[in-house]
């Protein structure tokens, strides 16, 4: 008859061990395998033990040897498992990601698992799990713009300042249009969502017109002054603008931040922000319109109420655009800025610099 080794443990040991078996916020194995310990400390045979926990019969034996031999470390990690021999070699990985980073298949511009296998003389589940392993997709891709105004740097300081630290007595307000929006109809009607079924929507659709939004919204409240006009020319500007100032309070100076369009310097805009003097314009840097935070509303107008609207006309299309914002001036939420023209001029010059680097090679 087999007899287990004997058990035996100090003091500062056995506290560890009950905190182990006691902890809740550590892994339920490591506790098992504690109170393990602890039973057999107090003589109970390997047979006892795997009755009173609940475990295989050969459980508290291998880690009753375990904690002979490696002590509490030996209970808290488990045992390296051989696994499968790995059949694809360092090199062959290696030689997958430079082809994939760095060269092109002949006949299209990026690869797929399809064609890296068969150009690299692997299965497709082979390179699957290597693009996994180092992040590789080469099916998409992301669009950028560096702006090059020369006054970049200025411009970004002076309106990240405004979103970080506004200024006393004033407002400031976001402002742009969104123009061109279709009221589109479907050609056919489609299915409601149901369990099992996605929603359905035809390709195609009928168009009945477009509107534009004009849009300032209050950065600190999250308050949105709007008005839907059809078209957006320097007449449709100032009369947005006449609106902006009759639905503020007149004792506040208004911080307007709007980007380059031409609309927005036409002289007889700039005429009349002259004779308005609590109105002064913050101007973006050109391509770099994600510094406008209303770019952000007007994303949530399109994701929540205009991409799969059905509208029969153009004044359908303009009452679901004013009841958005109406529900939206109910309960605003304004959208909190937190990045810092440091950090920000800092990743643009990392890009710079790459995209340089990449054009010189």
């Amino acid at each position: 008859m087999r007899i287990a080794p004997e058990v035996s443990i100090t003091e500062a040991q056995r506290a560890q061990l009950k905190a182990c078996a006691a902890a809740r916020s550590g892994p339920v194995r490591v506790a098992e395998r504690a109170k393990m310990i602890l039973l057999a400390a107090d003589g109970k045979t390997d047979q006892d033990i795997a009755a009173q926990l609940q475990v295989g019969r050969r459980t508290p034996a291998r880690w009753r040897v375990r904690f002979i031999e490696q002590g509490l470390a030996g209970i808290e990690r488990d045992a390296p498992r051989p696994g499968r021999t790995r059949k694809i070699s360092a090199a062959k990985v290696k030689a997958i990601v430079q082809k994939t980073t760095g060269e092109r298949p002949g006949d299209a511009t990026h690869w797929s698992t399809r064609t890296m296998a068969r150009a690299a003389g692997v299965s497709e589940a082979t390179v699957r799990r290597i693009w996994h392993a180092h992040g590789l997709k080469p099916h998409l891709v992301k669009t950028f713009k560096l702006s090059n105004d020369k006054r970049f740097t200025e411009k970004l300081e002076d309106i990240v300042g405004l979103y970080l630290n506004p200024p006393q007595h004033a407002l400031v307000l976001c402002l742009d249009e969104k123009s061109q929006i279709q009221a589109l109809d479907r050609s056919q009607p489609g299915l409601p969502l149901k369990k099992g079924r996605a929603q359905t929507l035809t390709h195609d659709y009928k168009r009945h017109g477009t509107t534009t939004l004009f849009a300032a919204l209050n950065t600190l409240g999250g308050m949105v002054i709007s008005q839907c006009m059809p078209r957006h020319r320097h007449q449709e500007w100032l009369r947005f603008l006449r609106q902006i100032d009759r639905e503020t309070p007149p004792a506040l100076k208004l911080h307007l931040i709007a980007d380059n369009y031409a609309t927005h310097k036409h002289p007889r805009v700039q005429a009349w922000l002259a004779k308005h003097p609590r109105f002064q314009m913050h101007f973006t840097p050109t391509s770099a319109s994600w510094l406008n935070m209303v770019e952000r509303f007007f994303r949530d107008l399109t994701d929540k109420q205009l991409s799969r609207g059905v509208f029969h006309s153009v004044a359908e299309l303009i009452a679901a655009i004013e009841r958005y914002i109406a529900q939206h001036n109910r309960n605003p939420k304004p959208f909190i800025w937190t990045a810092r023209a440091s950090d920000i001029l800092a990743k643009v010059a990392k890009a710079r610099a790459k995209l340089n680097k990449f054009q010189s090679d």
